[in-house]
């Protein structure tokens, strides 16, 4: 069985995602074969104080890539955005800074 940080790979930070953290919306790179059901139990697991109500799950096609005369294809990869309720624990990131 998998742990919860096999499952959750890294945050995804960017402006729009710094944004969704207002609402409630955490994005996170996941494991390409995970699941929403997967995905949802390793969040409430990895962080304490957390009640998922919503998952939305996308898979982000690996970008072309040319080094020199060769072309290559990046990885594909998995994205979840997790909504949190609103009785639940905010997420910290940057907790050591």
């Amino acid at each position: 069985m998998k742990t919860p940080y096999d499952i959750i790979i890294a945050p995804v930070v960017t402006e729009k995602t710094m944004e969704d953290m207002a609402e409630n919306k955490y994005t996170f790179r996941v494991d390409l074969k995970s699941n929403k059901a997967e995905i949802r139990h390793a969040v409430e697991a990895a962080f304490e104080g957390v009640k998922v109500k919503k998952v939305h799950t996308m898979t982000m096609k690996g970008k072309m890539r040319r080094v020199g005369m060769r072309q290559t294809k990046g990885s594909d990869w998995k994205k979840a955005i997790v909504t949190l309720t609103e009785d639940s624990k905010e997420i910290e990131f940057f907790e050591g800074m």
